[in-house]
Formats: structure tokens, C-alpha cells, sequence
């Protein structure tokens, strides 16, 4: 439950975050970073324990989600029936069997219920009042007891369907769990369930996503985030407190505002009065207007009549000159008509001419392209030789190369041996000298020492 509030307190930081920012909260910079402080540091769990935690999750998940399933699968059980097997079949057949016995059991406990409680509940009724007869409190006692045995009777047939229900799932899970293809082919169908059972099943994964963040954190973090809670608290009552003040500035400035606008609608409402007045004005005086146009209209009637008897023998005049001048125009349209078929002549002959041009050009064109292609294809079959002599050349040379690299390796060695066999002669020779010389200076002080003997 501690970590429900907890992950509802970062929804609720996290949504209202633009809040505090606007209501003049702390700074950004001092503020921690609340994916930093609210999600855990590590991603995967190391203990052994809490895998194990999560693993029990996962299966009551899974096995909930066969549970839920099982009356679909009884209601179609032609289609399951190969993949189940024959003991699987028999047990969910008889487990569909026992959960419709419990639920028969269950609906008639619960209106024995609603009987009793009414029966008691006027049984009480009559003591409180004390106006009930003493045959009547007798017989309502007798059936009280009656229902009172009828229930424990109802109680202890539900407690044994109960515990063969039980038994049942247990047996189910066993032959769910050695039977990998069933189980797929039955969480294939999920897509039938309830909502209540989606929910079941979302609150379930929702506590395991719980589980394993609070299995993720730290003490260290817990404690960081318990801080960072606490002060998200306290800035999200200073920033209610904030919020009541502007509600309060804001029911202040709409009371005001609503007096403006109740003002506003008395200045509409003499507008509205004025207009009307006006109006009732403006069609006395649309009326004259309109008598007045009627006698401008028939002075310029008349008038128009006068100037229309000019305008049409103005226009006989001009249909006149228009005979005239189409008469003169069509002469020179003809000379027009007989230059343009000329033209159109000599750009027909053009035009053949540039074809026959262009198809020569094309067929030379065509003959030379021919030679590049062909000139290209030899092209591309040396340029084919020449990389494979590339690479054969080009190995050589390595080969060459390693060859003079190793003969050069071996001169160094032998120069070395060589070297170093003469070092080794030089030491031993000035070894043997020097034995030498010690032999002769040790036989010289025997020699003189005999000497001395003698004499």
C-alpha cells in the first residue's frame, strides 16, 4: 500500500509540476531530478529471493488467466478437446461442474440471508415497540430458527463444494503445468475474457510492477524518496493554499465582472429601446424617400424616352458603317488566308526536310554507338585482365617481400651468433692467458723459495 501512495504521489508531482513551476515554487536547479529520485537506480534484480518473488507473481498471473479461462473452454470444449487430453478434459469438465453447483448454492444463501435479516429485523421491531401479540413473537422465532438452520446447513455444503473447488484447481494447474500446449492454446483465447477478470488481471501485473520496483530499491533510496515525497507535500499544500487565495481573487473579480455585464445589459437594453425609435423614424422617412423616387422616375422616363429615339438613329448609322467596313475587311482577310496557306507550305517542306536530316544523324548516331559499346565491352574485359595481373603482381611482391624480410632476419641472426661466438672465443682466450700467467708467477716463487733453502 506504501508504495501505491507512493507511485500515485509521483503521478500527482508529475502532473503538477507546471503548477508549482507557475506558482513560483523553488528553482529548477535545486529541485531533484523525480525520475532520478522515483525510479529505482538498478534495472534487473540480483537476489535470488526477489527473482523468486517476481517468478510466484508471474505464475499467480498466469494461473489466474487458465482459471478465468476455464468456462470458455468447457463451453468449447470440441476444439480443446485434443489439445487438453483425456484427464485434463474430465477435470475441467468436472471443475465447470462444481463451480455451477457453488454458484446454485451461493444465490439461495444469499436471499436466506435477506429473509432472516427481514424476519429479525421485524422480530425487533416488535420487541423495541413492544405491541406485538405472544404468538407472534413465538412464530417469528420459530422461523428465525428454522432459517438460522437452513443457513448453517447452506454454509456447510458451500464450505465442502468450496473445498472440492479447491482441489479441483489444484489438480487443473498440475495437468496445466506438465502440458505446455494446452496452456498456449488456451491464453491464446484471452480476448474473451470480462472486464472484471481484465482488471483482476491488470491489478495483478500492476502489483508485480510494484513488487519489483520496491524490490529494486535501496534502503538509501527509499529514504530519498520518502524525502522527496514529504517535500512535494509540503510545496503542494503551500501551492493549495495559493490556489485557494487566486480562487478566491478570481470569485472576486467574476462577481465584479457579472456586475459589469448586468450594467452592460441595462446600456443594451436603452440601445435596444433607441433603436426601435429609430426605426419607427427611419420607415416615415424610407416612405418619402420612396415618393419622392417615384416622381424623380417618371421625369426621367419621359426624358429617356426622347434620348432612346436619338440612340436608335445613332445605331442605324453605325450598322451602316459596319456593312462597310466588313465588306473592306473580308478583300483583305482573302489575301491574308492565301499568304498563310503559303507559309504553312513552306514550313511542311522544312519539316520534312528536318526529318529526313534527323533520321541520317540517328542512323550514324546508331552506328556509332554500336562501335562505343562494343569498344566498351573490351574495354571492360582488359580492365578485367589488368585486376586480376593487379593481384597476382601484387602477390608476388608480398611474396617477395616476406622472402627478403625473412632472408634479412636470418643474416641479422647469423650476424649475431657470429658475434657473439667471437665475444665468447675473445673471453676464453684471455681466460686461458691469464691461467697462464698465474701457472708461470706460482712456478718462479717455487723456484726461489728452493733457493733460499739451500743456502
Amino acid at each position: 500500500m506504501a508504495d501505491v501512495a507512493l507511485a500515485a504521489a509521483s503521478k500527482q508531482t508529475h502532473s503538477r509540476t507546471p503548477i508549482m513551476a507557475s506558482l513560483g515554487g523553488t528553482s529548477k536547479r535545486n529541485q531533484p531530478d523525480a525520475l532520478r529520485v522515483l525510479d529505482p537506480a538498478r534495472k534487473k534484480l540480483t537476489a535470488v529471493e526477489s527473482q523468486r518473488i517476481v517468478a510466484v507473481l508471474e505464475d499467480a498471473i498466469k494461473r489466474g488467466e487458465l482459471l478465468a479461462l476455464l468456462p470458455h473452454v468447457n463451453n468449447n470444449m470440441d476444439r480443446f478437446s485434443v489439445v487438453l487430453g483425456v484427464e485434463l478434459k474430465r477435470e475441467v469438465e468436472h471443475h465447470c461442474e462444481l463451480q455451477r453447483t457453488f454458484n446454485g448454492l451461493l444465490i439461495p444463501k444469499e436471499s436466506t440471508g435477506e429473509r432472516g435479516s427481514s424476519a429479525g429485523s421485524s422480530r425487533t421491531g416488535s420487541a423495541g415497540s413492544r405491541k406485538g401479540s405472544a404468538t407472534t413473537s413465538r412464530t417469528a422465532g420459530d422461523r428465525s430458527d428454522m432459517y438460522s438452520m437452513a443457513s448453517e446447513q447452506q454454509t456447510r455444503k458451500l464450505q465442502m463444494v468450496q473445498q472440492q473447488l479447491a482441489h479441483s484447481t489444484r489438480n487443473i494447474l498440475r495437468l496445466f503445468s506438465i502440458n505446455p500446449a494446452a496452456v498456449s492454446a488456451v491464453r491464446a483465447e484471452n480476448s474473451v475474457l470480462t472486464t472484471q477478470e481484465q482488471e483482476l488481471l491488470g491489478g495483478l501485473a500492476e502489483l508485480k510492477e510494484i513488487c519489483v520496483e520496491r524490490l529494486l530499491m535501496t534502503p538509501l533510496e527509499e529514504r530519498q524518496r520518502a524525502d522527496y515525497v514529504d517535500s512535494i507535500t509540503i510545496r503542494d499544500r503551500k501551492n493549495a493554499e495559493i490556489i485557494e487565495k487566486l480562487e478566491a481573487e478570481l470569485q472576486e473579480a467574476e462577481d465584479e465582472r457579472d456586475m459589469e455585464i448586468s450594467k452592460r445589459n441595462d446600456h443594451i437594453r436603452k440601445l435596444k429601446n433607441q433603436l426601435h425609435t429609430i426605426e419607427k423614424f427611419s420607415e416615415e422617412h424610407i416612405r418619402r424617400t420612396k415618393m419622392d423616387a417615384d416622381k424623380e422616375e417618371q421625369a426621367d422616363m419621359r426624358n429617356s424616352d426622347s434620348k432612346k429615339g436619338k440612340l436608335q438613329q445613332e445605331i442605324n448609322q453605325l450598322k451602316q458603317q459596319l456593312a462597310n467596313l466588313t465588306a473592306e475587311h473580308r478583300e483583305s482577310e482573302l489575301a491574308l488566308r492565301k499568304r498563310k496557306f503559303k507559309i504553312e507550305t513552306e514550313v511542311e517542306n522544312w519539316i520534312q526536310k528536318y526529318d529526313a536530316d534527323m533520321g541520317d544523324r540517328q542512323t550514324e548516331y546508331e552506328e556509332v554507338d554500336a562501335v562505343y559499346t562494343e569498344e566498351k565491352a573490351q574495354l571492360n574485359e582488359l580492365e578485367e585482365k589488368f585486376k586480376t595481373l593487379e593481384a597476382e603482381y601484387t602477390k608476388i611482391m608480398e611474396e617477395k617481400r616476406i622472402a627478403a624480410e625473412k632472408k634479412e632476419q636470418e643474416e641479422r641472426e647469423l650476424e649475431m651468433a657470429i658475434r657473439a661466438a667471437t665475444v665468447v672465443q675473445a673471453f676464453w682466450r684471455s681466460y686461458k692467458v691469464r691461467k697462464m700467467l698465474k701457472q708461470k708467477t706460482k712456478g718462479k716463487g717455487k723456484g726461489k723459495k728452493g733457493k733460499k733453502g739451500k743456502k
